[in-house]
């Protein structure tokens, strides 16, 4: 009996860390897509020069 609970919390512990994984991935290439987005529609500042589009 304790070797099946072991089993279905292993089971439930993969299952969760892989979901939380999937999601983890969509939601990095979604910022990565944001990111590559803000490089190109960035504005022209004072001199010519392109100025960040972030504030950091």
């Amino acid at each position: 009996m304790a070797v099946l609970v072991v089993v279905l919390l292993l089971a439930l512990i993969l299952g969760g860390a892989g979901f939380a994984l999937h999601v983890l991935w969509w939601l990095a290439m979604v910022v990565l897509i944001v990111w590559l987005l803000g490089f190109l529609f960035r504005s022209v500042g004072s001199g010519g020069k392109r100025g960040r589009w972030y504030r950091w």
